[in-house]
């Protein structure tokens, strides 16, 4: 330090030589540090040096950067004995974390990391402030201040004189930059400058801080099945790329549910654990105690991993004790769980994967004995380099293992390869050709055969061999009237195929959840899965349009419909492709602007155009008011292992949020089953308030579907967080 007041001296005494009057205008100086390995720039209006007393002082937009940090003032004073500086009048000090401090008057010593502060103000990260009437700074990175204020609250621009939404007043509080804690003693709550909450000690993480453990914002309501509830989630940050989140849900009626979840990241992908226990009153299926306790739980886990740059593998795990626990507790509403181990590669062209499924049915009728379990299930796919003439071959390959506790088994080979050749004319015509060939194989075991007049159950061999060409035209025909972009373009694809392929010795496993609509119009092979395949030559046609403007509204939409030589039984009855021709499809989305969205999809019958199946969704208003309604009729299809058709499905939802101000928001929603048994499903309504320090929600929620011992139930449940407060 003393050669540094040598250089310094011997500096301001050069300049005073060389300037007369004993007076400079802007000027800038740089020491070297030799004790401290560091440089000091200083840049004034005016400097002047007091020989006698060792005293140099600069004023007029003084600016002192010493290593990491920087101070500006309007005047600043350096005592060479005493080795002190001190700083008055608009003082500012940035910190290396970025922190500034604002202050009328600084002073400090040891290269400013030690001093005191009078009228301190701190800008921490995040717009986060923190007021003192006095302060002490030790080591550089402590701060220990006097009757001080901390919020990350703004002020209101109109009344700046007000007290923020909330602050925390303490008479005294520590910031510690290295441990990056602020800790508060004597300190209390306010909101509105009211008082609401005194505490004797509180630490929190300062803003700079990503992670740390800690309680994070509890949620707590009342429940008219759980009774009052409060769920205080801890964090608990072991490693950086690990952690633990304890989440005890407490309820007055059905006590505590202990739940959890931990995350990890490893060098080759990451994996998660979440699940709970708890020790209950058991009930029967109407909800009545029986008198015994019961522990109850669920464990879900998922991880994704990469073996090497070609081979992924993970799972995924879901298992609850009972049936009814998820929806009973509210963790989830789900009605069936799926464990899957999976691996998968991909490598230029060429696609595989194996997987298995496990599944667990939730809901009144399933027997898990006859859930299926599929293991394994592998695929390949592969796809040719295109020719010289653009035409390509494929190959895909598949295997299924499904197995019954108690029903039937089959295990499954499949096997296509394709010739493919897309062609663009000169007129602009899209042409596609293809040929391909399916070989599948089955070994099957106490199947039922549809369609015998008595039960019969078919064990052994079977399978199938099809031939399938496939010839599609497109013309794409666009243009342009003034702002508008049109397209219009009509379709045609013809496929020829033998009839039949779907004996009755050949189970159904993956193709039941078949739904005819504009998604599959086109598809060669609308069933879902592999067990079963439209058969005999067949045409579909459709038209597709579109208008786009210059401002980004665009209408667009679709209409088809399918033709075959003759009737297909393999379809449902009510199905839109039981008879000849089939039932209208299409779709149809209006969004001319942000403040209106429509979507309207169809299926229309054949032969008056009455609607068999609508779906409508509408987004409507702007941002302050916003109306999101949704409306859905499917009607009722007659399985082919039933004689008796299920009720049609008719529902409509409603959601809509108010932006009342800035920060506040009402939100509100219902769903309804507009069929004869069916009502009201559920309803619910919320208020939030939101602005950058404070998030505060208060929800209604009324479920009134029945399962078992899980009742209709009405809950209210409040959350609100302070920003770094957890």
């Amino acid at each position: 330090m003393a050669r540094i007041r040598l250089l310094i001296i011997a500096a301001i005494c050069g300049i005073f030589a060389a300037l007369s009057p004993l007076h400079a205008q802007t000027l800038v100086r740089e020491f070297e540090s030799v004790d401290a390995g560091k440089e000091v720039f200083m840049s004034a209006d005016s400097l002047t040096y007091d020989e006698a007393l060792g005293i140099i002082t600069a004023s007029g937009n003084v600016e002192i950067s010493q290593g990491p940090r920087l101070l500006m003032a309007d005047a600043v004073s350096y005592n060479e004995g005493q080795d002190m500086m001190t700083a008055s009048g608009n003082v500012t000090l940035v910190e290396p974390t970025g922190e500034v401090m604002f202050a009328d008057y600084f002073e400090l010593s040891d290269e400013m990391r030690e001093g005191v502060v009078r009228d301190l103000r701190i800008l921490l990260n995040a717009e986060t402030r923190i007021a003192a009437n006095s302060a002490r700074r030790s080591g550089g990175n402590r701060t220990e201040m006097s009757k001080a204020v901390f919020s990350p609250c703004k002020l209101c621009p109109l009344h700046p004189e007000e007290p923020p939404l909330w602050q925390i007043k303490a008479v005294r509080i520590v910031h510690d930059q290295e441990a990056r804690d602020v800790a508060y003693y004597d300190a209390w709550l306010e909101m509105f400058g009211v008082p609401v909450l005194y505490t004797p000690y509180f630490e929190h993480p300062d803003p700079s801080v990503k992670r740390r453990s800690g309680f994070l914002a509890p949620t707590y309501g009342t429940s008219s099945t759980l009774g009052v509830q409060l769920t205080t989630p801890y964090f608990w940050n072991i490693a950086p790329h690990r952690d633990v989140t304890l989440k005890p849900k407490f309820t007055s009626d059905e006590g505590v549910v202990w739940g959890g979840g931990y995350r990890e990241r490893t060098h080759t992908g990451d994996y998660s654990l979440d699940g709970s226990i708890a020790y209950s009153d058991e009930r029967d299926d109407e909800g009545r105690e029986t008198g015994s306790k019961v522990a109850r739980g669920h464990l879900f886990s998922e991880g994704d991993f990469q073996l090497n740059p070609v081979w992924n593998y993970g799972y995924q795990f879901e298992r609850a004790s009972d049936d009814t626990y998820l929806s009973f507790y509210r963790l989830s509403s789900r009605d069936t769980l799926t464990t899957r181990p999976y691996i998968e590669g991909i490598n230029g062209r060429n696609y595989a994967s194996g997987t298995a499924y496990f599944f667990q049915g939730l809901e009144a009728e399933d027997d898990q004995d006859q859930i299926p379990m599929v293991f394994p299930l592998l695929d390949f796919n592969h796809v040719g380099t295109p020719g010289a003439s653009g035409a390509f071959t494929s190959l895909d390959a598949n295997f299924m293992a499904l197995q019954r506790v108690d029903g039937a088994d089959s295990r499954r080979l499949s096997l296509e390869g394709g010739w493919h050749l897309p062609h663009i004319g000169r007129s602009g015509s899209v042409y596609r050709l293809s040929a391909t060939l399916r070989g599948d194989a089955y070994h099957v075991n106490k199947v039922d055969v549809a369609g015998t007049a008595r039960t019969t159950q078919a064990r052994g061999f079977t399978g199938r061999l099809r031939p399938e060409i496939t010839a599609e035209w497109r013309l794409p025909l666009v243009r342009r009237m003034g702002p508008i972009q049109q397209l219009v373009e009509p379709i045609v694809q013809a496929i020829v195929s033998p009839y039949g392929g779907n004996p009755g010795e050949i189970p159904n496993e993956d193709s039941q959840d078949f739904e005819f609509d504009d998604t599959n119009l086109f598809s060669t092979n609308r069933f879902t899965g592999f067990d079963r395949v439209e058969s005999g030559p067949r045409v579909n046609y459709g038209l597709r349009f579109g208008f786009f403007g210059a401002g980004g509204g665009r209408t667009q939409g679709m209409i088809g419909q399918s033709a075959r030589l003759r009737e297909d039984d393999t379809f449902n009855q009510g199905s839109g492709l039981e008879n000849t021709f089939s039932d209208y499809v299409g779709r149809v989305h209006i969004s001319p602007a942000d403040v209106f969205d429509f979507a309207y999809r169809f299926r229309l019958s054949r032969e008056n155009f009455a609607a068999r199946r609508n779906e409508i969704e509408l987004a409507a208003g702007p941002k302050a008011i916003r109306f999101n309604i949704g409306y859905a009729l499917l009607e009722e299809q007659i399985p082919e292992s039933d004689t008796a058709a299920f009720a049609n499905r008719e529902e409509v939802s409603a959601t809509t949020e108010v932006r009342v101000t800035k920060f506040w928001r009402i939100g509100a929603g219902t769903r309804r089953d507009l069929t004869g048994s069916g009502g009201t499903l559920n309803w619910h309504s919320a208020v939030t308030y939101e602005d950058e320090c404070l998030l505060f929600t208060t929800s209604i929620n009324k479920n009134f579907t029945r399962d078992r011992d899980v009742q209709p139930e009405t809950n209210l449940l409040f959350t609100i967080k302070f920003k770094h407060l957890g």
